[in-house]
């Protein structure tokens, strides 16, 4: 197991002594334990928000939230961290409920001691970079390396979920190639293969790391950005045609790229469904490409 010189732990405990308590019982580990503590969910959702953990500890008596319900939204807040919940019985029946909803493992406060403690926190932070990694092989374009339909279907939900509980929107922007199967009957397969390899570097290069940009499958790409400062589309479009532009220029012994995009924008207070933003940002890509080739 890949060892980590500091773990940096969330634990979200109102209750002062058993807050101090896992203080001192991971104090003299062999591994040095950064503990942050929050009182209640909310604060719990602020810390992850400002900095980076491990883990995530938790305790599912709250006073702004209780039971199962807890896990399930710190999994949704933050999907990517492994979740270990503290309770005062030894329940296997809510044991199991608990990893259902996403935690990793469940410990009764009583009987924990500092090594039953710090082995099932390393033990769950392994496990779940193990999971992370086997789920990411299922998410992402073997050719281009960023992610797939699977990937973008997975990870746009979640951004709609978040939008909705912060009441801040996003633009879901569908890219199709202009030429694709010109391309590849006068250049070759080959050269297909690299234009669709530039186009998914230059998409991740234009959008930030926190957008997700997928190939959808065959020429086709989609992006989810919140990037849009309250100006629309166009500033978006506008600078995704500039870095084709400097693209071409930079490759010009490349076939060079076009796109058709369509995009749409997603209101955090309607209740639309993920593959119908995809099919209206569709319709307009198509509408745009087909005026595009009228007007040549």
């Amino acid at each position: 197991m890949k060892s980590l010189q500091t773990i940096q732990l969330l634990l979200v405990e109102n209750n002062p002594g058993d807050a101090q308590l896992i203080r001192e019982i991971l104090r003299d580990a062999p591994i040095k334990v950064d503990v942050e503590v929050a009182a209640t969910l909310k604060s719990g959702f602020g810390k992850l928000e400002e900095r980076r953990f491990d883990a995530v500890l938790l305790d599912l008596s709250l006073p702004d939230s209780q039971g199962l319900e807890t896990v399930s939204r710190v999994h949704q807040q933050a999907p990517e961290l492994p979740i270990l919940v503290l309770t005062g019985v030894n329940d296997e029946n809510m044991a199991l409920q608990a990893v259902r909803e996403g935690a990793q493992d469940s410990l009764v406060k009583e009987s924990m001691d500092g090594a039953l403690l710090l082995r099932a926190i390393r033990y769950a932070i392994e496990r779940n970079r193990m999971q992370s990694a086997l789920r990411a092989l299922s998410l992402l374009d073997e050719l281009t390396g960023i992610y797939n339909r699977r990937g973008f279907m997975t990870l746009a939900e979640h951004q709609m979920k978040l939008s909705r509980r912060r009441l801040v929107g996003f633009y879901l922007i569908f890219i199709d190639l202009d030429g694709m199967k010109a391309i590849n009957d006068t250049y070759g397969h080959a050269a297909g293969d690299k234009t669709l390899m530039a186009t998914a570097q230059l998409l991740s290069d234009t959008f930030r790391g926190s957008d997700v940009v997928a190939r959808m499958g065959g020429d086709e790409f989609a992006v989810v950005t919140t990037e849009s400062n309250g100006h629309g589309s166009a500033p978006i479009i506008t600078r995704l045609e500039a870095a084709v532009c400097h693209h071409n220029c930079m490759h010009s012994e490349d076939p060079p790229l076009s796109f058709s995009c369509g995009a749409v924008y997603f209101d955090p207070e309607q209740d639309i469904p993920l593959e119908t933003l995809l099919e209206e940002a569709d319709k307009i890509m198509y509408d745009n490409k087909r005026a595009k080739y009228a007007n040549r």
